[in-house]
């Protein structure tokens, strides 16, 4: 099929792809155990096809497609089709349990489901009218029952058209669609192309799911806009990462990445000797596991800053010192203030971080009155972190304003933990909070008072929790209190909860 005329003057972010696939002809694009599993040939007519199964199921531009499948070269296949039908893709966990589910597909209205081929008959019960397919680990499933031997044409997308759908939460109330346009990935993934010195000699390691943006987006789309090779794997192994660091150029992880790497002896100078490139996002690095990290391989990791609404904002200078705790500058094209009320902050005062530029989200789905309660005049996007910024624009984050969890790289919302425990039997009030994990940065404690009269036991509460949310949400120490800290307006006082059970899940 003849897609020049088509691909030029589209704004469709897989037609920015394909015209670097088109350039690295029988190159690998995907490589698994040593095989290529997906070449930067074959990925025009595969999305094609594949675009037109899906077009076949009834779906066209604008329509939602949720997605809830294991990490695999068709999942990354079945995100580029959707996005060639112009279609919004709506990535979910594959932890989130089916009550998770319910409130997602309602929310979404999607014209397809694409699950797990275990998950068909739940799902379908809850997918009212939307058409439900299966996708399995090993590509089995009903997704490729049918595919035409025929392609669809890349959709003629503009920059405000939305891509993308990710859920995200506050700390009330439930997960919002925050909406992401072509112009927005496009966008973030070009300023990270020039930003990090991405090039087709590049060979990244992939170590991410792919349902958020971290994986997604960053990682994947820096690859294919690069015509960069990318080494995946379905699940992390430090040794198998490591021995692979003699055949690639680029690592992307989260801080429990690092802290595993560093824990493996073969980890050394010499074995990272040919990578040029170490970054971490998701959650923040602890400053001693940056310096150790320089220590054992002679490498700084680059920290990177960023979130669902808005992909990256700052990331530490390629050519620069990188700092340990700090995350950098704002990344070109975009701007970054630091707010005290109603006015900027002084620098290095701590204040309410700020972002406006064309990578901020065009909103939350169907949820107007939150997403103007999240802008301010101007178009700045309030991010709820709190933040210092140095007289040259270095920006440290210093805490949230929002009572976020973040657990190995995953985003956990004390409310709908709370809400859950606080409807188990003799449970009077929970709070929930994070405190310091060796392994994953935080990990998730509820702080439970009883009823009057009630014998509450932790194994039991953790019992009930079962069904209703997924396992990394699921606290991983359970105290049973006679009442919650208070100050004098009757808000629970975290801060001292905190503090209390600072030490509780450290190791001994």
């Amino acid at each position: 099929m003849a897609q020049e005329a088509v691909i030029l003057m589209n704004s469709n972010i897989l037609a920015r792809f394909l015209e670097v696939a088109q350039q690295q002809g029988d190159k690998p694009f995907l490589i698994e155990d040593g095989h290529a599993i997906a070449q930067f040939a074959d990925l025009e007519w595969d999305t094609a096809r594949l675009g037109a199964r899906l077009a076949d199921l009834g779906a066209g531009p604008g329509d939602r497609i949720v997605v809830q499948v294991e990490k695999s070269a068709d999942n990354v296949l079945l995100y580029l089709a959707a996005q060639r039908l112009g279609m919004v893709y709506v990535p979910l966990n594959t932890a989130y349990t089916a009550g998770e589910l319910a409130y997602f597909l309602s929310d979404a209205e999607p014209t397809i489901v694409v699950c797990r081929p275990a998950d068909e008959e739940a799902v379908r019960a809850l997918a009212g009218d939307a058409e439900v397919v299966t996708l399995g680990e090993d590509g089995s499933g009903s997704l490729y029952d049918d595919v035409p031997d025929r392609g669809v044409y890349v959709a003629h997308r503009e920059p405000d058209d939305l891509a993308a759908i990710l859920y995200t939460s506050g700390t009330t109330g439930r997960s919002k669609g925050a909406m992401l346009t072509h112009g927005n990935l496009l966008s973030n993934a070009e300023t990270l192309h020039g930003l990090w010195r991405w090039s087709s000699d590049d060979v990244l390691i992939h170590i991410l799911p792919i349902y958020h943006v971290h994986g997604l987006f960053v990682a994947i789309h820096g690859a294919l806009l690069a015509g960069a090779t990318v080494l995946f794997h379905r699940c992390f192994d430090p040794a198998k990462v490591i021995a692979q660091f003699n055949s690639a150029t680029v690592l992307m992880g989260v801080p429990t990445h690092y802290g595993r790497l560093l824990n493996s002896p073969e980890l050394t100078p010499n074995a990272c000797g040919q990578m040029r490139l170490f970054i971490s996002g998701s959650a923040p690095l602890l400053a001693e596991v940056h310096d150790r990290f320089a220590e054992v391989t002679g490498q700084r990791i680059l920290e990177r800053y960023g979130m669902t609404e808005t992909g990256m904002i700052t990331s530490n200078p390629y050519d620069g010192e990188r700092i340990a705790g700090t995350v950098g500058y704002p990344l070109p094209g975009e701007e970054v203030r630091v707010r005290d009320g109603d006015a900027d902050a002084a620098p290095g005062e701590p204040g309410v971080l700020e972002v406006r530029g064309p990578n901020v989200f065009a909103g939350y789905w169907r949820n107007p009155e939150k997403t103007a309660e999240e802008f301010r005049d101007g178009g700045w996007f309030v991010t709820g972190d709190i933040a210092t910024m140095a007289q040259d624009g270095r920006i440290t984050l210093v805490g949230r304003a929002k009572d976020l969890i973040i657990a190995g790289g995953l985003n956990i919302y004390p409310t709908e933990i709370e809400e859950a425990l606080d409807a188990l039997p003799g449970v009077e009030e929970s709070a929930v909070i994070g405190v310091p994990h060796p392994d994953l940065g935080e990990g998730v404690v509820a702080v439970v008072v009883a009823q009057k009269g009630a014998a509450l036991d932790p194994e039991g509460l953790l019992a009930g929790l079962e069904g209703q949310l997924a396992k990394f949400k699921r606290p991983r120490h359970i105290a049973v209190v006679d009442s919650l800290p208070r100050n004098a307006m009757g808000k629970v006082q975290k801060a001292e909860l905190r503090k209390v059970f600072a030490d509780c899940l450290r190791k001994p």
